[in-house]
């Protein structure tokens, strides 16, 4: 028995198939067609999970199903609800996908839920019940298990930790949601490298980044661990909010585990250690006995986590 898990992204689908006992067997990547309202996604998934059970001779009955992360809110009963990033509107796209399908059971959820369902199954969160999953990226996403089971929330939108408030008065950035001064934008990589620039400017030290003005988020950390001072005073900033935003979080869900994932987390051990002291400082003592780890599925947690929708 096989299953499939579908990682759908603004860029890229990633697909994977499955083993009954959650071993990846086989993954396919293909760009998502964002043209024309989406319409294409759904079809090339289709066509392409229907070309790997011809390519593996899988017999349909041996499918136990379809696990799909999608890039937006989305209902217990699987309605997207405006996904904008892909195009799409409202529509029920369980049943859609599984009709195109031919009736193989279809399971979806919001794809950073899912990434966290994939960490706390087989990635940096295994052998935890209770875990908050922080991805540090282009943006900050999230998702939160308790029990072992998603929080979707009323409408899938649980979990949204990059949407925080988190910085208040003239500084505050507007967010590309709209509002200004959540926590995505100091914790993004675009964040980071934007906040810097304010330090740049406000401060008269000495920092190697001056001399790199189109400097990235890596260069920032690289410059950090040799010792440069400008540049750990943008990680500590940066780890003071996490660590805060974190708090907040902890005191309602109360995680055995947190799990920092995305792009920023190949900061490794330096920044998460700057994340977990901000946290001590500021969570309810109730709360702290906390271990935070870092994401070790990558960029597979979103197949991981979407295969065991199915699995659970």
């Amino acid at each position: 028995m096989v299953c499939f898990g579908i990682d759908l992204g603004g860029t890229t689908v990633k697909i994977g198939l499955f083993s009954e006992e959650g071993k990846l067997l086989d993954s396919t990547e293909i760009p998502t067609r964002k043209e024309d309202e989406g319409s294409h996604i759904l079809a090339d998934i289709c066509d392409t999970i229907n070309l790997k059970i011809t390519d593996k001779k899988i017999a349909r009955e041996d499918i136990l199903g379809v696990g799909i992360g999608i890039p937006g809110p989305i209902t217990k009963d699987g309605t997207v609800l405006n996904c904008v990033n892909l195009g799409w509107g409202i529509f029920n796209v369980e049943e859609k996908l599984s009709a195109m399908l031919g009736g193989i059971k279809v399971k979806a959820g919001n794809d950073a839920n899912v990434a966290a369902l994939g960490e706390i199954w087989q990635g940096g969160g295994r052998g935890f019940e209770d875990l908050v999953l922080v991805t540090l990226g282009t943006g900050v996403g999230g998702g939160v298990i308790i029990g072992g089971k998603i929080i979707p929330g009323s409408n899938g939108a649980a979990g949204e930790i990059g949407h925080i408030p988190s910085v208040f008065g003239d500084d505050a950035e507007v967010c590309g949601c709209g509002k200004k001064g959540c926590l995505e934008t100091v914790g993004s990589a675009t964040g980071i490298v934007r906040e810097t620039k304010k330090l740049l400017d406000r401060s008269v030290k000495e920092s190697v980044l001056r001399d790199n003005p189109g400097f990235s988020c890596k260069d920032i950390f690289d410059a950090a661990k040799e010792g440069d001072e400008l540049a750990n005073e943008a990680v500590n900033n940066l780890a003071k909010s996490l660590g805060v935003a974190i708090a907040g979080i902890a005191a309602v869900t109360n995680p055995q585990v947190v799990v920092i994932g995305g792009g920023v987390s190949k900061a490794g051990k330096f920044l998460l250690d700057k994340i977990e002291e901000s946290f001590n400082e500021h969570a309810f003592h109730a709360t702290k006995n906390v271990k935070f780890a870092l994401a070790t599925l990558g960029n597979d947690a979103g197949m991981y986590g979407a295969a065991d929708l199915i699995l659970d």
